[in-house]
């Protein structure tokens, strides 16, 4: 290195540490995204969810419950029921509200 220049080499391999610590931080970057993205999802889904209803079936002495859709105490990824659906089960003799959720909250005037 005549004069105090660096060699090409030198040069290619600071770069090439420049570009690789570049590349960390946009993957680091794009992970940070991808978990708020989903965490927008799952919150998306949880609003849905408590827009819609679910039946939990009778079990031997103990009536059928309607849930709001993210209710916890009664998990089912299927057969959610939309608003009128809700209120028409409501009416139903042996269908109770579930005391937790409370679904007939805003589902039936008073």
């Amino acid at each position: 290195m005549p004069g105090g220049d660096i060699s090409d080499l030198d040069k290619n391999r600071v770069l090439a540490q420049w570009l690789e610590w570049q590349l960390r931080q946009v993957r680091n970057r794009i992970r940070e995204l991808e978990v708020q993205e989903l965490k927008d999802k799952r919150r998306a889904e949880q609003a849905r969810a408590g827009q819609r209803w679910k039946i939990q079936p009778q079990r031997s002495n103990v009536a059928a419950l309607l849930h709001r859709g993210d209710c916890s105490l009664y998990s089912s990824e299927m057969g959610f029921l939309d608003r009128e659906e809700a209120i028409i089960a409501l009416a139903e003799p042996d269908i109770e509200a579930c005391q937790i959720c409370k679904p007939e909250t805003g589902l039936v005037q008073t």
